[in-house]
């Protein structure tokens, strides 16, 4: 997936409200952007850091510019709009690029189930049981080389591992896939200490049937595209 307009680098001046960002161009000149995430951002938005933005000139928006990503001094770079994942793994999807996916032909998203909710992706073909794939994006590291979900808590998470449990009690196929939006990540892992309840839903998730896929990425400031399978350790 490529970004629709180049990405131009800049320095970061401060995160807040969650859904904004002041950050200083290289011409010295200051924008606020709006980013794409509602998770803590743990370790990703420090004053200084090296970020990537994409400018945009629709006269609908706002804000001239997203944050896309965040560039680390040892040049790896991490995704930071959650918005993505969804956009990636689609075009992987329709291009039977997930070796474990490919036998599925009809990708559908956005489909209703459970309770008022939506799944990111129905997958189906034929005879073959039915998939349903929920996706999170995964962008906090505090242990180098490892990734972790999630980097706040989350209810909205819980309620999603929850109703695909009952999907797979069924005679349906449910799997919550991470997909890591990080280059120097090699392991992934739930992050029990930030959201105990969420592991222990994920816990429950796994004994009715739920699978579990990790994903990584390959991520420029031209684009974003998904990568090999990573392992995952159970909590």
């Amino acid at each position: 997936m490529r970004f629709q307009t180049p990405l131009v680098p800049a320095v970061l001046i401060r995160r807040y409200k969650r859904f904004l960002a002041d950050a200083r161009l290289m011409d010295g000149t200051e924008a606020t952007a709006h980013c794409a995430n509602p998770g803590s951002m743990m370790g990703l938005a420090e004053p200084g850091t090296r970020i990537w933005l994409e400018p945009n000139d629709d006269p609908k928006k706002k804000l001239k510019f997203g944050w896309r990503l965040v560039e680390h001094e040892t040049g790896h770079f991490t995704g930071v709009d959650t918005s993505v994942p969804n956009r990636a793994l689609k075009n992987a999807l329709q291009g039977s690029a997930i070796p474990a996916l490919a036998q599925y032909r009809t990708i559908r998203p956005e489909v209703k189930y459970g309770t008022n909710s939506r799944i990111d992706f129905h997958l189906s073909d034929g005879d073959m049981p039915d998939l349903w794939l929920e996706v999170k994006s995964v962008t906090l590291s505090r242990s180098p080389g490892t990734a972790e979900f999630p980097d706040s808590v989350t209810a909205r998470g819980l309620k999603h591992l929850h109703e695909l449990a009952e999907v797979a009690r069924g005679p349906d196929r449910a799997m919550m896939l991470y997909l890591v939006q990080r280059t120097d990540a090699r392991t992934v892992s739930l992050a029990t200490d930030i959201d105990p309840a969420y592991a222990q839903g994920f816990r429950l998730a796994r004994t009715a049937g739920v699978e579990v896929m990790a994903l990584g990425c390959d991520i420029t400031p031209k684009g974003i595209t998904i990568a090999a399978a990573l392992p995952f350790s159970d909590p």
